[in-house]
């Protein structure tokens, strides 16, 4: 499985991860809990985090930048044209197409 791009869509208590290929195919969707975040995360190969920019996604991209993960975060402005269909916690991670 190689992982170029990792979605991940912040909630309360629980994550959903969504990681794409180089060609942008979903390779890996997981929905977790922030208990299991950064032990699900340090498990996949160093790749490009992306994430919508807000208060809880700041605190997130520190812990994965000093894991060594590159870390994107875009402005809620900006995520709109990356959500495929409705807007709920499982699509709001999956990236339409690559991010960068």
């Amino acid at each position: 499985m190689t992982i170029t791009v990792l979605g991940i869509d912040i909630a309360k208590n629980v994550f959903q991860l969504h990681g794409a290929n180089a060609h942008g195919k979903m390779v890996f969707s997981k929905r977790i809990s922030r208990s299991t975040l950064l032990r699900t995360v340090q498990q996949l190969p160093v790749c490009l985090i992306a994430m919508e920019a807000c208060g809880g996604s700041n605190y997130w991209a520190r812990k994965f930048t000093a894991m060594g993960y590159l870390v994107k975060l875009i402005s809620p402005q900006f995520v709109k044209p990356y959500v495929k269909t409705n807007k709920n916690d499982c699509n709001d991670g999956a990236p339409r197409r690559p991010p960068f």
